[in-house]
């Protein structure tokens, strides 16, 4: 298992605790400057003025209770980490074959034995064929894969991902991950991906830490993240849609700019006559053409078909409040549905969630970051 706790660095403020199993992949997530990048350069030991502990299989890496005075701090050379960068620094006077064997030739491993672990290597990655090349001879997404096979080359106990993915087309992309989701389940080590895209950690990842400002604001399965982000920071950083605000009291949530109110169940954390965020995920709205007692009248403002899907904006009828559901582009054709069309929406109570409101710098926010 790895483990990092970072309390305070001197390069940015950083805050988080990670905690990442044998063959679980944690991805870390947020936008540019959030501090992920840092994360994995104080794991593989590049950078060490902070405050804090990481620990991989028992073994003590690093621990400091000041800054530039660390108790102790192994060199990156002996932490046994794969780190694969996102310009993949790849050796250019050395062919793809030399370049994965560095890291075995460093260990003194004869040299037979280093060409044949990496060819070994470039062979799981289906690229045996181009060993002798020289990186400027190979794709983006060629030498892509001669760097992760260098990363993995040595057997290392976590491997470190920082955005490998994001310089390469789609159809690649979608190779890599492949190449990835099979390497993964033999290497049984914890790997930590670096990435902007939540869609990708959605697809790869076990866990996600969403980062900002260099702060973990919370750590959680991606479906737990989009139906019940711990506060409106961490629900704007994924990108949901419907996201709004109102007042709770003991049990009864308002909507702001409505007339709207809603039994909702809390675990009593909020006090009463509270400032909220809340948020419905897709599976709690639904959207009818005839009226009922509960629903709530809306116009049709904006109609866009994605293929089979269509993402329907609804604005509250009397209110400026708006309000996205997606639906099949056969249910949009059953309803007669068309801009300026009136509709009836329905809100499922029991799936809204509720959040504190929580200003950006809020240091409350960093508290039990983990689910």
């Amino acid at each position: 298992m790895l483990k990092v706790k970072i309390e305070q660095s001197s390069l940015i403020p950083l805050q988080l605790e990670i905690e990442c199993m044998p063959g679980e992949l944690h991805a870390l997530v947020g936008p540019s400057g959030s501090g992920k990048t840092t994360v994995l350069r104080a794991i593989a030991g590049l950078h060490i003025n902070f405050i804090g502990q990481i620990e991989c299989k028992g073994d003590l890496w690093f621990s400091s209770k000041k800054i530039g005075k660390p108790d102790r701090c192994l060199l990156p050379a002996k932490r046994s980490c794969g780190f694969l960068f996102q310009q993949y620094a790849l050796f250019p006077h050395l062919s793809a074959l030399n370049n994965v064997a560095i890291p075995l030739i460093r260990n003194k491993i004869p040299d037979s034995e280093c060409k044949a672990i990496a060819m070994k290597w470039l062979e799981r990655m289906n690229i045996a064929e181009l060993a002798n090349r020289m990186p400027r001879q190979l794709s983006g997404g060629q030498q892509q894969r001669v760097a992760l096979a260098r990363a993995l080359a040595n057997s290392p106990k976590i491997l470190l991902l920082d955005e490998p993915f994001s310089a390469i087309d789609t159809p690649t992309r979608q190779d890599l991950y492949k190449i990835l989701a099979n390497i993964r389940k033999d290497l049984n080590i914890p790997i930590l991906l670096v990435t902007h895209d939540l869609r990708e950690a959605d697809l790869l990842a076990d866990q996600i830490t969403v980062i900002d400002n260099g702060i973990g604001l919370q750590t959680a399965t991606s479906n737990q993240l989009f139906k019940k982000p711990r506060n409106a920071r961490v629900a704007e950083l994924v990108g949901i849609s419907n996201l709004f605000h109102g007042v709770f009291n003991s049990g009864l949530l308002s909507w702001d700019g409505c007339n709207q109110i809603f039994n909702v169940t809390d675990k009593g954390r909020i006090p009463k006559d509270t400032l909220v965020a809340w948020v419905i995920p897709q599976d709690g709205l639904s959207v009818h053409a005839d009226q009922s007692k509960s629903s709530i009248s809306v116009i049709v403002n904006e109609i866009n078909s994605l293929g089979q899907i269509a993402v329907i904006q609804l604005q509250i009828k009397g209110s400026s409040q708006k309000i996205n559901w997606e639906a099949s582009s056969a249910e949009v054709k059953r309803l007669g549905m068309e801009k300026g069309s009136m509709m009836f929406l329905e809100l499922d109570a029991e799936k809204i969630h509720i959040m504190p409101l929580r200003p950006i710098n809020d240091p409350r926010r960093s508290l039990a970051a983990v689910n």
